[in-house]
């Protein structure tokens, strides 16, 4: 069976932007668009057209830039939301409508005041009038993850009658456990007559720490779509992070699936899209954290310089960075040491190590790390020393 290919929607314009302080300009949101595609992201959801003048005005000015992915506008199933968000991407030579509505009891009694039956006529109706704009609408059922499978049968059952083209399933509070999300998913290619012709997509939150998790069990009972961001970044806990899903499939399920995506980008793009938001990455963050490729453990240090996948599954230089580090502090043992001082054209005798590792831990155990400067240092005091 050959591999199939994953949709990467890349929602860090929409999604990532709706985190407080992360509000983007216009050029801004320009850079990133052209670094997302260059990266190999299928489709680029640039905003939410109604929300702001500033947001329609974007959308159109990505909708003009990006040449190859389809840019994507979101809106409410509101006749309004859906005429606006066509208008923004008229400019766009592969748009998409991205319109829906809440579909868990929660959302349909408590927020939209509304009924079963009239959410579903709802839904069919927002489809239907996107579809008079363009050919590919997305619709997405919020709160997929917390409504119950045969009422949302029913709902993706009345669109994809409308012409729906993708179809999003989101875990919109980060709820379910990945067995519950891959059934559910299950559930509707089993359930909803047509969905063989369109995309499933996942679109998961991190409340729980399950958004890639979840995402990657989406596809493994049917979904050929992920939204995820660079970083992860998103409302509340985030969303599924872009880089993590991208080196599961590919360390760990190429012989069933892939992606377009180019990995060397991922490290460079982390950083740009960081600096641009003005929202760091914490350090032990999957992939893209300063220490995903960090080793400050003596018993890991060693087994990294005599053969780098013993404590390392993913090669630094496939998502973008030149090395592996080996940091520095009391922890580290001799084998490090020798190492660093050898990366700083200093080859050590075993005497020299063994002064220059006694001389290390008395300066170890006074900060938290020991840069090349101290090791400079320690090389005066091993000179003094052995003479």
């Amino acid at each position: 069976m050959s591999a199939k290919r994953i949709q990467i929607f890349d929602t860090t314009l929409r999604d990532g932007e709706q985190v407080p302080g992360c509000k983007l300009d216009r050029d801004q949101k320009l850079r990133l668009a052209e670094r997302i595609e260059e990266l190999g992201a299928d489709v680029i959801e640039a905003g939410f057209p109604i929300s702001s003048p500033g947001d329609f005005k974007s959308v159109q000015e990505i909708g003009k830039l990006i040449k190859n992915a389809t840019v994507c506008g979101l809106s409410r199933a509101v006749k309004e939301d859906i005429k606006v968000a066509a208008e923004a991407l008229s400019t766009a030579k592969r748009p998409r409508i991205h319109t829906g509505i809440g579909t868990s009891d929660s959302h349909i009694y408590d927020k939209l005041l509304s009924t079963p039956d009239k959410v579903i006529e709802k839904a069919i109706g927002a489809v239907s009038y996107a579809k008079s704009f363009v050919e590919d609408v997305e619709f997405y059922a919020e709160d997929a993850g917390r409504t119950e499978n045969a009422f949302l049968a029913k709902v993706i059952q009345g669109v994809v009658d409308a012409g729906a083209t993708v179809l999003n399933i989101p875990d919109t509070t980060g709820y379910c456990l990945p067995g519950e999300f891959g059934e559910k998913i299950k559930y509707l290619t089993e359930h909803v007559v047509g969905i063989d012709k369109c995309t499933i997509s996942v679109h998961c939150h991190n409340d729980l720490g399950l958004a890639t998790a979840n995402s990657i069990a989406g596809i493994q009972n049917g979904a050929t779509q992920i939204e995820c961001t660079m970083n992860g970044i998103g409302e509340r806990a985030g969303n599924c992070s872009l880089e993590e899903v991208a080196m599961i499939i590919k360390h760990r399920l190429g012989d069933q699936f892939f992606t377009g995506i180019n990995s060397k980008l991922l490290n460079p793009l982390s950083r740009e899209v960081s600096m641009e938001m003005g929202m760091s990455v914490q350090a032990n963050k999957a992939i893209v954290g300063d220490n995903a490729f960090a080793h400050s453990s003596g018993i890991h240090q060693d087994g990294v310089i005599k053969a780098r996948d013993t404590y390392e599954i993913i090669d630094p230089k496939e998502v973008g960075l030149d090395r592996s580090l080996i940091i520095l502090t009391a922890r580290s043992g001799r084998a490090a040491l020798a190492f660093r001082f050898k990366e700083l054209g200093i080859n050590l005798t075993k005497r020299e190590l063994d002064v220059a590792y006694k001389i290390f831990l008395e300066v170890a155990d006074s900060k938290k790390q020991v840069g090349d400067e101290d090791l400079k240092v320690i090389w005066k005091g091993i000179n003094v020393a052995v003479a």
